[in-house]
């Protein structure tokens, strides 16, 4: 069979290594493939660095349209980035009949239902496993490993960025101001993390990880997001002593009512084996009706990861890129025929109709009668309480401080019965600074 040629739009980190790793493990990939796989054009606005990387083993130019007009090119691999040029050049690509494979979850997370159709319109794949957790083959596993199963939930640790800070939170009892200059001096974050801390990168991911898990359209829109920036060492530490720690998660289920799509810091127990994914490392646990849960784990970033993951996209073009389009895997794992339309049978749920349970810590003066008001206005509003976690006065405010800490667990509630509790518990005169909710998921 003619070798598979391919034109690389962007040839930074990720570009590098898929280079890199076509090259090295070359006849390794064709026997798998079952025929050459090649980069053979090259576009990046520096040209020089991208002659670095390619010597003559491919053609350099700085118009990613070039590549795309190029009749011989079968595949695009975008790795430009965000939701600009990148959106024009894959619809382009598509367009001119080629295949295309991308690592930009923002992208597909905003515009994937344009791009999807699309590409069915024309009878070619996107396809996106490093979109999702780096090299961790968990799109893979959602589209065809559990096709069997009916996906109950998702929840994971997919961005390293929020990852790491947290783990150095923990560990060295440290503020969040002072870890993310220290992530940024590593590498770890960027210059501008706005998008990893502030959970938008995490939910562009879970939104495409909801779809694939529940056969419903992308809804990057509806869903909700909540950062790491307003996190406390002492929460993490009270947590600690709770036996949970706190680990920003994407999670979707499926109830009753709808889909649940959100991301936000959560209470762990320490004992499942996603709270103890350190680093920037990430992790997804998946439970089906079916299999039970399982758990994917690895690297979510760097250079060669993200491009084992792109290569395996290649490979999977090379072997299906003849056969039919109804034989090959839906970019959405459902037919596209069948797809819920958004909005029906099953939504997605506003977070007042979120069913969890809580971790709630407030600033009270240190007097008799104010854990009483504080339960009674929870019980008033149906909300039932595990734990309750009393800090002495010295290590709130020192000796014969007047203030403390009262740490409180629920048990399951509705997220908008508690925002009317918490709302009432803030009026109290007792209650001497804003209260901290997190929300707690056990993962069984």
């Amino acid at each position: 069979m003619k070798p598979i040629q391919v034109g690389l739009l962007g040839i930074g980190t990720v570009g590098s290594g898929v280079f890199n790793v076509l090259q090295r493990n070359h006849d390794e990939i064709r026997r798998r493939a079952g025929r050459d796989i090649a980069v053979t054009m090259v576009a990046d606005l520096d040209e020089a660095r991208a002659r670095s990387v390619v010597g003559d083993q491919a053609v350099v130019v700085k118009d990613a349209r070039e590549v795309i007009a190029n009749p011989d090119i079968d595949v695009v691999i975008e790795l430009i980035g965000g939701y600009g040029i990148a959106k024009a050049l894959v619809l382009e690509a598509i367009a001119a009949g080629k295949h295309v494979v991308t690592a930009n979850k923002a992208l597909l997370a905003v515009h994937g239902s344009e791009i999807f159709k699309a590409a069915a319109d024309k009878g070619v794949m996107v396809a996106y496993e490093a979109a999702v957790a780096g090299g961790i083959p968990i799109i893979k596993a959602l589209r065809e490993g559990l096709t069997a199963n009916q996906i109950q939930w998702i929840a994971g640790i997919i961005n390293g960025t929020t990852n790491f800070i947290l783990s150095e939170m923990r560990d060295k009892g440290l503020d969040f101001d002072v870890v993310l200059k220290e992530a940024q001096r590593l590498g770890y974050a960027e210059a501008d993390p706005t998008f990893d801390i502030e959970g938008v990168d995490a939910a562009h991911k879970v939104t495409l990880m909801s779809a694939i898990a529940f056969g419903v359209p992308v809804q990057f829109d509806k869903a909700y997001v909540e950062g790491i920036t307003k996190l406390s060492s002492v929460d993490i530490r009270y947590a600690e002593q709770l036996g949970y720690r706190i680990k920003l998660l994407g999670i979707t289920k499926r109830t009753d009512k709808g889909i649940e799509l959100r991301v936000h810091p959560s209470l762990v127990p320490t004992k499942r084996l996603i709270a103890n994914v350190e680093g920037a490392m990430n992790a997804v646990v998946v439970h089906g009706d079916a299999v039970g849960t399982t758990l994917y784990y690895g690297k979510g970033a760097g250079s060669e990861p993200t491009a084992s993951a792109v290569i395996a996209d290649l490979v999977d073009i090379a072997r299906l890129e003849g056969a039919d389009v109804a034989h090959r895997v839906p970019p959405l794992a459902f037919q596209s025929s069948t797809l819920r339309e958004a909005g029906q049978e099953l939504p997605v749920l506003p977070m007042a109709d979120i069913t969890t349970s809580y971790y709630l810590r407030m600033r009270v003066a240190d007097e008799a009668g104010v854990l009483a008001k504080v339960t009674g206005l929870l019980a008033g509003a149906g909300i039932s309480i595990d734990a309750v976690l009393q800090r002495e006065a010295d290590e709130v405010g020192g000796e014969g401080s007047t203030q403390t800490d009262l740490i409180i667990l629920t048990h399951d509630t509705r997220e908008g019965d508690m925002d009317k509790a918490l709302a009432e518990i803030q009026g109290l005169p007792t209650v001497l600074a804003p209260i901290t909710r997190i929300r707690k998921e056990e993962l069984n």
